[in-house]
């Protein structure tokens, strides 16, 4: 049973969260970005986009009734019920993208005690971080990878150029049982996130898939946030001994 299928069938029917959506709006949620890191990320072009016929399409079964916000930041999953099964044994513990210089040991992150998602820290903008309560890359289903895009001193994130990701793009995420699952980049596509398409990135899926999630798109100068959220998602290929 996978985590959306567990989240929905227990009975609350809240929205996923969009990951990314609050990837900067954490804590204080406001930032001091310098001119030069506002506008400049890579941008993913249409040709790199994942076809909508190539999304997974939501279950109509297990669809949450809608929020009635347009607020930016959906609710977070809750948490799975006590009957559901615990964190997975074998867990993430690095991500290597040679395309975009992406090496880097991940960190776990999960919910805030307010029920927000938690994020990885302003402290430190060029660690990436799993989100444990999705599967671990390589079991079936979507496994959520988040970064940042930058900092509060307009430092490049661990994710600033994942809009740079083309289709074809090799992903290795190194887990605690010393095997590497690969992935294939599918596409990159890049959301508004009044309009964040939650089911279509955290649905459920018949084959081990990732998201590698951040910011993109214009900085909102009036709210000191960005605008959209760039998505690339990933199928598994193989997996190997470290």
């Amino acid at each position: 049973m996978s985590w959306l299928t567990r989240l929905f069938g227990s009975g609350r029917r809240r929205l996923l969260a969009s990951a990314a959506a609050v990837l900067l709006l954490a804590a204080a949620g406001t930032l001091a970005l310098s001119i030069s890191h506002q506008h400049h990320a890579p941008q993913p072009p249409a040709s790199a986009g994942l076809p909508v016929t190539g999304l997974p399409a939501p279950n109509p079964a297990r669809t949450p009734a809608a929020a009635g916000s347009t607020s930016s930041i959906p609710a977070a999953p809750a948490q799975p019920s006590p009957a559901a099964p615990t964190a997975p044994a074998v867990k993430p513990i690095a991500i290597s993208i040679p395309a975009i210089g992406v090496h880097h040991t991940l960190l776990s992150l999960g919910q805030n005690s307010d029920g927000t998602l938690e994020v990885p820290p302003m402290s430190d903008v060029s660690a990436p971080g799993w989100y444990r309560n999705s599967p671990a890359p390589g079991q079936v289903g979507p496994a959520v990878i988040l970064g940042h895009i930058d900092g509060t001193t307009g430092a490049k994130g661990v994710f600033y150029a994942l809009g740079a990701l083309r289709p074809g793009d090799s992903v290795s995420v190194t887990r605690s049982d010393r095997t590497v699952a690969v992935f294939r980049i599918d596409g990159v596509n890049q959301y508004r996130k009044d309009a964040f398409p939650t089911l279509t990135v955290y649905g459920n899926t018949t084959n081990p898939q990732l998201r590698l999630i951040t910011c993109g798109g214009p900085f909102d100068h009036a709210t000191q946030h960005y605008l959209d959220n760039t998505v690339a998602y990933a199928t598994l290929t193989g997996t190997h001994r470290a």
